[in-house]
């Protein structure tokens, strides 16, 4: 792989995922084991796992000592791959917000900049990424979290928006379930901000596909609730799950998990109403709440 491309990524978790997807490359090639690989490094398999996963930082010695126990010797090379290593123990914008952030989201928040395709079934919510700040602001106050606290996740969130309208090649597929878009969010005025707003990324983001599942459907693929999948197409990494609780959050990489869910997702896709279908159900859900309004 060109070192160039281990530099595009913005922040560090993507960094340690091409580092890591690079040693593992290195040591296969060398058909060199986990074990006989920790041992260099005097560490267990599971930790070369983990450095090969990206899911932990890496120690400049521990980089220096595997690569050249993979055979990689060319001065110039190492030192690029020491200074990616370096770059990928910094701290991710997100790390700014503090306390206020729970641990686990952020730990997902570095996943999500670093994927270039984002695929997200929601049943009960218009998904983060979506959402209006009005909506934004409506949906974390409900928490009963300090106002300091409040503050920082509403402009958290707003700031993870900003790659919607400044990455291109990033990709999202949402698929909402009715409930989730006809649910009452802070009252008509914020319903309807948050209505135009979906009608407006299905019309002018051609990155951007955006399906309803009617209540009409019935029971779909996807009854045990919300989820989104994580790919980095252009690295060949393995794509992630990611499932939400109320206190934590789950990170999956298991094939045969992430694959149970990839293909809920094109079920749900075609229970779900085309692209089209769901712009015009938006619209007419945004002409009733202004018929509602001129009757009041």
């Amino acid at each position: 792989m060109d070192i160039a491309r281990l530099r595009k990524g913005s922040g560090p978790t993507v960094r340690r995922m091409l580092l890591g997807h690079e040693l593992r490359r290195y040591r296969e090639a060398r058909g060199i084991s986990r074990e006989a690989a920790g041992e260099t490094i005097r560490a267990s398999a599971s930790k070369i796992s983990r450095m090969e996963l990206g899911r932990v930082g890496f120690k400049l010695r521990d980089v220096e000592d595997l690569l050249k126990l993979y055979g990689i010797t060319d001065r110039a090379k190492v030192k690029d791959y020491l200074e990616i290593a370096r770059d990928s123990n910094k701290p991710g914008w997100w790390r700014d917000y503090g306390d206020s952030l729970h641990k686990w989201f952020t730990r997902y928040m570095g996943f999500e900049e670093a994927a270039d395709y984002i695929r997200i079934y929601e049943s009960q919510f218009v998904p983060g990424l979506l959402q209006t700040e009005a909506y934004v602001r409506e949906i974390i106050t409900s928490g009963g979290e300090p106002d300091e606290v409040v503050e920082q996740r509403i402009d958290a969130r707003l700031k993870r928006q900003k790659r919607i309208e400044t990455d291109a090649e990033m990709r999202m597929w949402v698929i909402l379930d009715e409930a989730a878009v006809r649910r009452p969010i802070g009252g008509r005025e914020i319903m309807r901000g948050q209505l135009e707003r979906l009608i407006e990324l299905a019309e002018d983001y051609d990155n951007i596909t955006l399906q309803v599942v009617p209540f009409a459907a019935g029971a779909h693929a996807a009854e045990a609730g919300s989820f989104t999948l994580l790919r980095y197409s252009e690295f060949e990494l393995a794509d992630l799950l990611y499932l939400e609780q109320l206190t934590d959050a789950e990170i999956v990489d298991r094939r045969s998990v992430v694959e149970v869910y990839t293909k809920a997702m094109t079920r749900l896709s075609v229970a779900a109403a085309t692209p089209d279908e769901t712009l015009e159900m938006l619209r007419e859900m945004l002409q009733d709440l202004e018929k509602d309004d001129t009757e009041d």
